[in-house]
């Protein structure tokens, strides 16, 4: 190919071009956002009702069930999670991936105000929220005071703080923990007001007509308008209990004749604790589109301020900050980048013996990173982890078309040529496989660029980015090297000792693989049953390989899950959250830790444990097995300990979540989850299991006596009015104190409800105007029920979620092979959380890679215009393959999307081997007339230095993921151990094997029938 001569003759055009590479993409450099993933949309939308003192089986009939029905009407949702349990309805909508978060919300926003009307008028409107469904906040920033409560503090963060913090562009929600928001409570007592003969409905009533939000307008004069501000509202405690409830026998009853008034938090539902320590915790959310980085730093830069403006009664801490580790993890592979080229500069120098040779290939380095960052602004793509990778990647990539240039030059050059006429007759010879092996490894990444779900969104800018590296790679192969070895290359007339020694190391190593290769061609027949033992392999390797979706990396930090019985209350919990945070502070791996009572249930509690910097501390496997160890003894909550989900999307909870659902009844569906939790229970390798439907929950059956109420005059809405008003804690009406509104709660005090048989001081008035209790009128019976009614996609659910200590693919094959084929008719199994990606992710890559072959071999198949070249190119797939899974399989590394994206690049760089042979072994036979022995015989000897300078530059450029410490590592191990160990391998089996298989199996080429102009049409004439 002639095309390259332009450049070599014309030195200010080559490098024209390459200053223009490096001009374009500084400036797109300066524009990319900096991320931790590509751009992935994941968007859960929460709705939530609230419907005070109500029981779960209510909540489900007359809230839940109507709006699922509605909901599920929605376009792109996945999936669909509810829970009812007492007083809220929470459904859970988790959209397809990457849908559009505000079409998504408006949506489903349509549907719920469709169906309003069904619902209660006592119930709250439902609310909605929007977020990415993480189960953890990126960032967790506690106040506490010594001398201030938590509803202090709330009160100041609700009034100061959370405004600015909504200010910063992607906070979707601030998430207050700990310290619950100030209302007017009404302490009522029972016992005084049946002296006074006082009814619950009397006070709810005198309440909502005497603390009334009026809006009298204006009036309105010929040149005057006045407003008026009519003042029928209670804006203080005094005034509350000034408030006139009744009158008896001309003696007035005020409000605290038969209550206590008090500004208190309102409904205490969840606490928090920093390093052991009450506190009130802001947790920030991001929208589902916004980038936690950008968030991280923008609220880092707020908070001096923040500081300087606080009381100094408040003391503020960031305990935790997830970005720390996507900072940490960023650099790293930076790192890695500059490690990388240094190394691969040395691989080649010890190759090539003359400095001058290796700057050209060198050069091509930088020219394709930066070149590359036009194409990714090109295509919208961000700087993240995907990104760096493939950078990573292609350090040892991009050198090796320069490489084979160089090297074909020198060849010439030795053979007698200058420096010009060598780069024009080397160039013209490799032009069209450098052509092929840029467009085979583009090829290979393409259909990865195609795929859907989590795996293409990760790995289609990490596929893009290393085939346009190696697409500038190529251009700069064909106008800049060619002419840089014209001018820097020089006759080897009085080489140095260095250059002689790698010359004549070279040298014997050609020599001996060519005697070693006409012994090869002697036993071929061996050769053929070694090539076929290695295919017959592959299976067995891949069933020896564990697999999982993502490996475990160490985030810095890590999270714990609490489990008390059902019928454990806040204090309970919040008790044995801080004896953990007490056994954590012991750990000398630990920096901070974070604690919540009552989430994500009210029978839960939640930890993060945040720990020291990598440099300074064990890995988290070893923090991990000591603290679970430490947890053994804690009998009155069970503690599971886990590291945070490796992707987005994964949801909250345990890593394995296996769900039943059925449209049976509850009781039903227990039984045949108890038998699944017999065997979970019983495999070995699942630590810890929790199943989430328990028939534990102490609840009253409170059976009103009808015939009885009916005698005294008494409704079913009088008992429930005080029942309703004496124990659950809605809230009547709301007052306006300093610009604010707060919550008007009546209650009885909570010695007044400690147990079922306080329920029998209520009063109720019969219809001749005595109080009658509701001993004379109810019986009281205990019972266990469902603390919460759990639905996936509108059918009864119930989670078994499991800690496992063996890899994701084998917990799930044990489910799929013991559990599903046992489960009776009428129930169908689901995943949640990490399981659920592994389900639904797990085998993609595996067709992208049987595409990637098929697309390898049509491009193979056109440069070579035969269907036989192109698979002895390929028999090199197998055998290198098999190096990688060998490594695998000792344990080194399991299946997963990085390790399986590797498998996917060692393709694309092994069939550079056999481009190389078999390109120069076609030119000799149509050429030389050689038959295809002696043809690919001498192919194999030409082309054995560049394979093993781009092998060597290609296995250095990995050496820093082999070394990878700190966040981010076990990824970067495994892609890097997948792609030295099966290149290396894979290499040196393709030396004597691909040659040994080209004797039998390739194309005898003939020269292509060519088409005389001189020979006018048999069929003359003109149409």
């Amino acid at each position: 190919m002639k095309f390259t001569d332009t450049f070599i003759r014309r030195p200010i055009l080559a490098i024209s071009i390459s200053l223009l590479i490096v001009l374009l993409g500084l400036q797109a450099l300066k524009g990319m956002q900096v991320r931790e993933y590509p751009k992935i949309t994941n968007t859960v939308i929460t709705v939530t009702t609230s419907y005070y003192g109500a029981s779960a089986n209510l909540i489900q009939g007359f809230i839940t069930q109507p709006l699922e029905q509605a909901i599920a009407q929605a376009d792109n949702i996945d999936y669909m999670t509810s829970s009812s349990q007492l007083g809220r309805s929470t459904i859970t909508v988790n959209m397809k991936l990457n849908t559009d978060p505000n079409g998504a919300l408006s949506d489903i926003l349509a549907k719920v105000n469709s169906v309003r009307s069904q619902l209660p008028q006592e119930a709250e409107d439902p609310s909605l929220d929007m977020s990415t469904g993480s189960s953890t906040s990126i960032m967790y920033i506690s106040f506490s005071s010594e001398e201030l409560n938590g509803s202090q503090i709330t009160d100041y963060l609700e009034r100061v703080v959370k405004p600015q913090l909504f200010t910063v562009p992607g906070v979707a929600k601030v998430n207050l923990y700990g310290g619950t928001e100030f209302a007017l409570r009404i302490w009522l007592d029972p016992d005084r007001m049946a002296a006074y003969n006082l009814t619950a409905s009397e006070v709810i009533s005198v309440l909502k007509a005497n603390n009334f939000q009026s809006a009298p307008g204006q009036a309105t004069g010929y040149f005057m308008l006045y407003n008026a501000d009519a003042k029928t509202q209670v804006d203080n405690v005094a005034d509350l209990e000034s408030l006139v409830v009744a009158s008896r026998d001309g003696a007035v009853i005020r409000l605290r004749d038969i209550a206590k008034v008090s500004l208190e938090k309102n409904h205490d539902t969840y606490r928090a604790m920093a390093d052991g320590k009450d506190a009130v915790v802001i947790g920030l959310d991001p929208s589902p589109s916004a980038n936690p980085l950008d968030i991280a730093a923008l609220v880092r830069d707020m908070m001096p301020e923040l500081q300087r403006n606080l009381p100094s009664t408040i003391k503020m801490e960031l305990l935790y900050d997830s970005t720390d580790a996507i900072n940490e993890s960023i650099d790293e592979v930076v790192k890695t980048i500059v490690e990388a080229g240094l190394i691969v500069l040395v691989v080649i120098t010890l190759f090539l013996g003359s400095l001058r040779a290796v700057v050209i290939p060198v050069i091509t380095i930088p020219l394709s990173l930066i070149g590359v960052v036009m194409l990714m602004q090109l295509f919208g793509f961000t700087i993240n982890l995907m990104t760096l990778l493939a950078m990573v990647l292609a350090i040892g990539l991009v050198v090796d078309d320069a490489i084979v240039v160089v090297e074909n030059v020198d060849r010439h050059i030795k053979a007698g040529e200058d420096p010009f006429r060598a780069a024009i007759i080397g160039t013209r010879e490799i032009a069209l496989p450098v052509i092929s092996m840029t467009i085979t490894l583009a090829a290979v990444y393409a259909p990865i660029a195609l795929m859907g779900g989590v795996t293409g969104s990760l790995f289609k800018e990490f596929a893009l980015t290393l085939a346009g590296s190696v697409f500038v790679s190529g251009v700069v192969a064909l106008t800049l090297s060619p002419m840089m070895c014209s001018k820097m290359l020089k006759a080897h007339s009085n080489p140095n000792a260095f250059e002689r020694g790698v010359e004549n190391t070279l040298g014997r190593l050609t020599e001996a693989y060519r005697n070693a290769l006409d012994k090869v061609m002697t036993r071929r027949p061996v050769f053929i049953v070694f090539g076929i033992i290695v295919f017959l392999s592959l299976p067995v390797l891949f069933k020896l390989i564990p697999s999982e979706l993502a490996p475990s990396e160490d985030k810095g930090a890590y999270m714990m899950m609490a489990r008390a019985p059902n019928t454990a209350n806040l204090d309970y919990i919040q008790n044995n959250m801080r004896e953990i945070g007490d056994k954590l502070k012991q750990d000398p791996a630990m920096a901070t830790s974070l604690a919540f009572a009552g989430v994500p249930n009210s029978n839960q509690g939640m930890g993060i444990a945040v720990l020291k910097p990598w440099s300074e501390r064990e890995d988290i496997k070893t923090v991990l097995h000591r603290t679970n160890a430490s947890m053994q003894d804690m009998p009155a909550v069970t503690v599971s300990t886990f590291q945070f989900p490796e992707l987005p999307g994964a949801g909250g909870g345990l890593p394995l979540q296996f769900v039943i659902t059925t449209p049976n009844n509850f009781e039903s569906l227990f039984q045949v989850a108890m038998d699944v939790m017999e065997k979970v229970k019983a495999h070995p390798a699942f630590v810890y299991s929790e199943l989430d439907l328990t028939f534990d929950s102490a609840t009253m059956r409170i059976r009103v006596n009808r015939d009885k109420a009916g005698a005294y005059g008494i409704t079913m809405q009088d008992i429930g009015v005080a029942m309703g008003t004496m124990m659950s804690d809605g809230y009547v009406n709301r007052v306006d104190l300093d610009g604010r509104s707060y919550e008007v709660i009546p209650q009885v005090e909570r010695k007044y409800r400690l147990n079922p048989e306080s329920i029998k001081r209520y009063y109720v008035r019969a219809a001749d105007g005595r109080s009658v209790p509701l001993a004379n009128l109810v019986d009281i019976d205990l019972v266990t029920e469902l603390r919460a009614l759990p639905k996936l996609n509108q059918q009864n659910a119930a989670t078994i979620a499991i800690m496992a200590i063996e890899p994701m693919g084998s917990a799930v094959k044990f489910f799929e092979d013991e559990v599903v084929p046992s489960l009776p008719a009428g129930y169908q199994h689901d995943y949640l959380g990490e399981s659920r990606q592994f389900v639904t992710e797990g085998n993609a890559l595996f067709a992208t890679f049987a595409l990637a072959l098929f697309v390898i071999f049509l491009v193979l198949a056109s440069q070579f215009e035969s269907i036989r070249d192109p698979l002895v190119i390929l028999v090199s797939v197998p055998l290198a393959i098999c190096g990688a899974l060998i490594a695998m399989a000792w344990g080194l590394a399991t299946m997963n999307i990085y390790t399986q994206v590797g498998l996917i690049t060692l393709v694309g760089l092994i069939t550079k081997h056999g481009i190389l042979i078999c390109e120069v072994a076609k030119e000799e036979q149509l050429k030389q007339g050689l038959d295809r022995m002696e043809a690919v015989k001498l192919a194999a000897t030409v082309r054995l230095r560049p394979i093993l300078m781009t092998t060597a530059a290609m296995v250095a450029g990995l050496i820093p993921l082999m070394g990878a410490q700190g966040a981010g590592a076990i990824s970067r191990f495994g892609i890097g151990l997948v792609i030295v160990a099966g290149l290396s391998i894979g290499t040196l089996f393709t030396l004597f094997v691909l040659p040994v298989i080209y004797t039998y199996l390739a194309e005898r080429h003939q020269p292509l029938e060519v088409f005389d102009e001189t020979i006018p049409p048999k069929a003359g004439g003109h149409h």
